[in-house]
């Protein structure tokens, strides 16, 4: 229990540390004397469709030449505004997450239809498997213009389909794993009180960013601890009969294990490649595992378990 508190507040301190590097004197100098000798100023047709302005490519241009000049040195690479100095492509801050961001997303598109076409109508998971694919392609959505724009509204849109996609994940876990053809009212209101007031303390008092990522690693363990040992259980019973309940694990544990890449926290290679865009990169081969073991249980449930999982009529 104490490892795991350990490793919750290790996932946290990244959130609650300052950006040394707008901090420093010779970046604030750097910026006012750009924003006064080339602003304002007309921006690429690429930075104005991200909505950067003159005094952002002036932050943007003094980041880096410090970090040149830093490398240089061999001093430190510093992170400016809560972010690593990373090479823009388009008007995006972040190519690369943006690019994993956007393959994700792929991931949850392509399985809608393969849902759509190879899960009964009257399978009891037929829905919720549906809004699954659905809540994923929105997350990812907003991840990729997020890392594509870091600005207050498009952080939030992020977070909040996130919360919502791991939120929506638990309810799904216990919806599958007890059987509940039809989730009553006071199973669903918890989940729907607890996402409301979650994105209203954030919208409406302060934006805790440890706060809110304590919630996502609270909801995520859930999650997790019930796959786990649903998963283990099918080949420690001699009743069961699901050798393909390993995907199953391989996709939660894995997802939780590339989430600790945030815990390595280095500045970007080639000024491309962080922890965190390798994190997201490694999220599509786990999600690709994770519908097919949805598209092999459903097979085996209807097979062995029809009359459990068959719902009276067609929704």
């Amino acid at each position: 229990m104490r490892q795991g508190l350990l490793f919750l507040l290790c996932l946290l301190l990244p959130y609650t540390l300052a950006s040394f590097g707008n901090e420093q004197p010779v970046y604030i100098n750097c910026v006012d004397k750009c924003k006064t000798t080339h602003c304002p100023a007309v921006l690429p047709i690429s930075l104005r469709l991200t909505f950067w302005s003159c005094e952002d490519n002036c932050k943007y241009h003094c980041m880096h030449a410090i970090t040149d000049k830093a490398m240089e040195d061999g001093t430190a690479v510093h992170q400016y505004h809560g972010k690593w100095p990373f090479y823009r492509w388009l008007g995006m801050q972040e190519p690369a997450s943006v690019l994993f961001s956007i393959g994700n997303g792929l991931v949850y598109y392509h399985y809608f239809f393969v849902l759509k076409q190879q899960i009964p109508q009257n399978y009891f998971l037929n829905q919720p498997l549906k809004w699954y694919a659905l809540l994923g392609m929105n997350a990812w959505l907003w991840s990729t213009v997020f890392h594509a724009r870091d600005v207050p509204w498009t952080e939030k849109l992020d977070y909040f389909s996130a919360g919502l996609l791991i939120l929506y994940a638990c309810f799904f876990a216990l919806v599958r794993l007890f059987y509940i053809k039809r989730a009553p009212w006071w199973m669903v209101a918890p989940f729907v009180t607890s996402y409301l007031l979650h994105i209203g303390y954030l919208s409406l008092w302060r934006f805790d960013y440890g706060y809110n990522m304590m919630a996502s690693v609270v909801v995520g363990v859930l999650q997790l601890l019930c796959w786990v040992v649903w998963s283990i259980r099918q080949y420690v019973l001699p009743s069961s009969r699901r050798p393909f309940a390993y995907m199953a694990f391989l996709s939660v544990v894995g997802v939780s294990l590339a989430m600790s890449l945030e815990l390595l926290d280095f500045p970007p290679l080639f000024r491309i490649l962080d922890a965190h865009s390798l994190w997201h990169m490694s999220t599509i081969p786990l999600n690709i595992v994770w519908f097919k073991f949805v598209l092999h249980d459903t097979q085996h449930e209807w097979k062995y378990n029809k009359a459990a999982v068959t719902l009276l009529s067609p929704k």
